[in-house]
């Protein structure tokens, strides 16, 4: 590919960010609208569990196969096509009659998503082949990433207050009509030299453990876990982690490399990520409930309440990743993890009558927690990996990180339950919540001091050193 000019670099930049920025802030942004579809589609607990659930589990499940698919086809080609099915799904959750059908559209919605989040960081790195220049790229794109996500409820507030619950979906259209145009102008063609070949059995194994896993956990409260419709979900479950066991071994480019694994930091990494979305994502699917229907807030003031969590990670975000670039991703990770537990201990104090300032408060270390976490997690999953396989590695540390989110929403619903009950009662039972985020914070704070030790980046190096050959 030949160079590009600096301007046009740039252009392509500010194109893959605005596709991150949709796609990233798509998982947030319809925390802010459950209320409203809640009251205009008659939407269960579950419905609302589902309609945040089946976004992060296509993504999670088929985002290296996307970029894998991608780096045999042409990336342009793979991002033109992500854009269009986006926008396609977008459509159709605007116009959803019904809670399964806007089930539906969110999982179409997301299948788009797939091919834009690896695909466009591939096109950053491929565009800014400078080490330096790319690692400034590689940061830019993961800022907007982390910004998306802490600042999806804000625009969804402002959205359902001023247009209703649809226009969550109505604003994604016209972004990515015009991200469309600009990919054709801007953007070149790339492939990889050698593709990876597709892993079908590995993918469908990977998609049943996560749905059937998430579908179990779902189900368990309506039904309760001794139930024959949970019980055969969670066997299913088991049955294709053992598959997934038994079978990547044996290929030559398995989807789920058992060999990386052996490495300390990389396997941590997928843990801290798997973890700190869970904690995430069931902190916001408690956090927009509590303030609508407990406190009886609109949307639009709801998402207000989270610039507490916006602008933190604003800060903290350029800050962590300065950080790791200088000392290593010990330092943030740790922070991360004390600032996970010290939000959650904080939430327990919560009532329906909590003062505004103390739940503003109360909302500030979750920021400070998702501002410090993503840059060193990403550090952490790559390092000492070849560049053969740092693709890979990336892909599946977020892949745990939306399998992740798709797990704390489960968890949130299910331990939490409703407010249908009453605000008192929802209160009190969101404390189980609470707990798991402050056990979550705990174990990534010590993920932390473990993965990022002499002996672990050992393992690291052992892990790499037979890709190479």
């Amino acid at each position: 590919m030949p160079q590009l000019s600096s301007r046009r670099r740039a252009l392509v930049l500010a194109v893959c960010c605005a596709s991150i920025v949709v796609v990233v802030m798509d998982i947030s942004i319809v925390n802010v609208a459950l209320p409203a579809i809640r009251r205009d589609l008659r939407a269960a607990e579950t419905g609302l569990q589902w309609t945040v659930d089946a976004y992060t589990l296509v993504l999670a499940g088929f985002l290296v196969p996307a970029g894998a698919a991608a780096d045999r086809f042409g990336r342009r080609r793979v991002f033109q096509l992500g854009l269009a099915v986006f926008a396609s799904g977008s459509l159709l959750c605007a116009l959803a009659p019904g809670i399964g059908w806007l089930i539906a559209a969110r999982a179409v919605q997301a299948a788009g998503g797939t091919m834009l989040n690896p695909v466009a960081l591939a096109i950053v790195a491929t565009v800014f082949p400078e080490p330096a220049e790319r690692a400034r790229a590689v940061g830019v794109f993961g800022a907007m990433s982390g910004l998306a996500l802490a600042l999806g409820p804000v625009l969804g507030g402002v959205l359902v207050d001023a247009f209703g619950w649809r226009a969550v979906f109505w604003v994604n259209v016209p972004i990515a009509a015009a991200a469309i145009a600009a990919t054709a102008l801007v953007v070149p063609e790339s492939r990889a030299a050698r593709p990876r070949r597709f892993d079908p059995v590995g993918q469908l194994l990977t998609v049943a453990l996560l749905g059937c896993g998430v579908g179990a956990v779902i189900g368990s409260r309506p039904l309760g876990w001794t139930s024959p419709p949970v019980l055969a979900l969670l066997a299913a479950a088991a049955l294709a982690a053992a598959g997934l066991v038994r079978y990547e071994p044996r290929r030559a480019e398995p989807l789920l490399e058992p060999r990386l694994f052996r490495s300390v930091p990389f396997s941590g990494a997928i843990l801290m990520a798997l973890g700190a979305l869970c904690a995430f994502g069931a902190f916001l699917f408690v956090a927009t409930q509590y303030l609508q229907e407990v406190r009886g807030m609109s949307a639009l003031g709801a998402g207000l309440c989270l610039v507490s969590v916006g602008v933190p990670v604003l800060v903290v975000s350029p800050l962590a990743g300065r950080w790791v670039g200088a000392r290593g991703p010990r330092g943030p990770l740790v922070v991360a993890g004390a600032a996970l537990a010290a939000g959650g201990g904080a939430a327990l104090l919560l009532g329906p009558d909590a003062p505004l300032p103390a739940v503003l408060a109360v909302l500030a270390p979750f920021g400070l927690f998702l501002g410090a976490v993503n840059p060193p997690i990403t550090t952490t999953g790559v390092s000492g990996m070849p560049g053969s396989r740092a693709g890979t590695a990336a892909a599946l540390v977020s892949s745990g990180r939306q399998a992740g989110t798709a797990l704390g929403v489960a968890l949130a619903g299910t331990i939490a339950g409703g407010p249908a009950a009453g605000a008192a009662a929802f209160t009190r039972a969101a404390h189980g919540v609470w707990w798991l985020v402050i056990a979550i914070g705990a174990g990534i704070a010590a993920l932390g001091l473990l993965c990022t030790g002499r002996r672990a980046r050992a393992t690291a190096a052992r892990a790499a050193s037979p890709a190479e050959t």
